[in-house]
């Protein structure tokens, strides 16, 4: 029967220089994975870097438009009641849909606490 400690190359080594090259080989492997992590993560982070500056684009692209629509509404109304009223209209319709919509916000960020039994 032969060795347990023997491998196939018919060396033999000692418990010592095993565990030795053992130990070594995995700080190589750990350093290599981390590496590889690493590079993972560079690379998405560039994609989301990227990604997000498209979405910010977006926003201000959208907000513009919701400010020329809002401009367009205030330009209609005014030829019915004149510009002063037209904008009073249209501030306090854009504000009061800001509340509720903040109100909704608001009830879905409580958390109804229950106790735990």
């Amino acid at each position: 029967m032969s060795d347990p400690l023997t491998f196939a190359t018919g060396e033999d080594e000692s418990l010592v220089s095993i565990v030795g090259r053992l130990a070594t080989e995995t700080k190589s492997l750990a350093t290599a994975e981390v590496a590889v992590y690493k590079a993972k993560f560079g690379e998405t982070a560039s994609a989301y870097k990227s990604a997000a500056m498209f979405f910010a684009v977006a926003g201000v692209l959208a907000l513009a438009a919701l400010i020329a629509l809002l401009v367009g509404a205030i330009l209609t109304v005014a030829t019915l009641v004149g510009p002063g009223w037209a904008t009073a209209i249209v501030v306090v319709a854009v504000l009061a849909l800001a509340a509720i919509l903040a109100m909704i916000g608001k009830s879905k960020l409580q958390t109804k606490s229950e106790p735990i039994s």
